[in-house]
């Protein structure tokens, strides 16, 4: 790549001109191998490389991320898929590598937010891989490299369109960063530290038992949460994030979120979705925002109307007792905060979500309460001393 690489725009149209460019005059660390990428494809692009390789170096296994608007709508790490979550990722057509595997899990967490997104990936791209990135609908792809049957496949998404742009893996920034803002310039030392499993040998709930699997994802959801927008809450299981809450003011209302994501990520499965009657030939955007309407419980007869397009028949909703029970099923499920919680309020939602074991920095003066509310639930919690804001 050149010293600099002009963009097309900045965030909007009207912010022209813009570029990217090496502070010190050298070349930047990554080339674009097809299309042109923009100032926000960017942005998503190196927050989202830095995740997949964190994650990476963190588990030893491949690792993906779906990035919307600087903030991911889901990470994961190559762990074999349930049938169950085969179908409802739309991938039980499909042979899946593990790389491929790592994006369907992070492309399947919350498929609505993840229309349009930045995908990320640890791994060199593989035909598999590729393959499944060409069936959904996205912006560009970020990797460390990729083989030419894989490359051939992204080159003509689009019309020749799609971005991709190949990482060198081996690229490490200068330790202090650097940003202007409205002509102010302010820096500070980056965000280097990796999040280890020490960071949650600090249990302060009666329950003291966090096993195995709950550790590996208090790490995916801590290295989510390293890469979202503040304030942030990731809930996570099953080697993936299940649900993000970003960029809210309240901490309440990041649980709220992520805790609703994670809510219909559970739902997805429930037998009634798996047996929607899709007619022939249906595109899986359209499927999924027929599936987001029907689990929620204030669909209009308006929109009801509508899913005659899409659906054979017009099925009948969950009532909310069998929402209730279903939700009632999911267990282990890991949830990680960005910074403290300054009341309970969030723990008593999270119990509504399958939520077990909690990992958060610790230090508000009502941390006493928020440790009473877990030990109430069972929950395990855990005090990592380690904030994660990111902005």
């Amino acid at each position: 790549m050149p010293p600099e690489f002009r963009l097309r725009y900045g965030c909007n149209p009207q912010q022209s001109p813009a570029c990217v460019y090496m502070k010190n005059g050298g070349q930047l660390p990554f080339q674009v191998i097809s299309s042109a990428p923009g100032y926000i494809n960017l942005l998503d692009a190196l927050n989202s490389w830095q995740l997949v390789w964190e994650l990476k170096q963190l588990t030893g296994l491949p690792s993906a991320a779906s990035f919307k608007h600087v903030s991911p709508s889901g990470a994961a790490i190559a762990i074999p898929l349930s049938e169950i979550l085969e179908k409802i990722y739309f991938v039980h057509d499909m042979e899946l590598s593990p790389l491929a595997i790592a994006y369907a899990r992070a492309r399947g967490a919350d498929r609505m937010s993840s229309f349009g997104d930045w995908v990320a990936l640890s791994d060199p791209v593989d035909f598999s891989t590729a393959k499944l990135i060409s069936r959904e609908v996205s912006d560009g792809v970020i990797a460390p490299a990729y083989e030419p049957e894989a490359l051939e496949i992204l080159k003509k998404k689009k019309q020749g369109k799609y971005v991709v742009i190949q990482m060198d893996p081996a690229y490490q920034p200068d330790l202090i960063e650097v940003r202007e803002v409205f002509g102010v310039t302010v820096q500070q030392h980056r965000n280097d530290r990796l999040t280890s499993p020490a960071d949650f040998s600090n249990i302060v709930t009666r329950n003291k038992e966090i096993p195995e699997n709950a550790v590996r994802d208090m790490l995916i959801a801590s290295t989510t949460l390293k890469y979202t927008q503040s304030n942030s809450v990731c809930f996570a299981a099953d080697g993936q994030v299940i649900g993000v809450g970003a960029g809210q003011q309240s901490r309440v209302h990041c649980t709220r979120l992520a805790g609703a994501k994670a809510d219909l990520w559970q739902l997805r499965q429930h037998p009634s979705v798996l047996g929607l009657p899709f007619k022939p030939d249906v595109k899986r955007p359209d499927r999924d925002n027929v599936i987001d309407q029907f689990l929620q419980p204030d669909v209009t007869d308006a929109e009801k109307a509508s899913w005659s397009n899409i659906l054979m028949k017009i099925p009948r909703q969950l009532t909310a007792a069998e929402r209730r029970a279903w939700l009632d099923g999911m267990s282990d499920v890991v949830l990680g905060s960005d910074a403290f919680f300054p009341f309970r309020d969030s723990i008593d939602r999270a119990s509504k979500s399958g939520v077990k074991y909690v990992v958060q920095p610790g230090g508000s003066n009502r941390d006493e309460d928020v440790i009473a509310a877990c030990d109430e639930y069972g929950m395990a919690m855990v005090f990592s001393g380690v904030r994660l804001f990111h902005h």
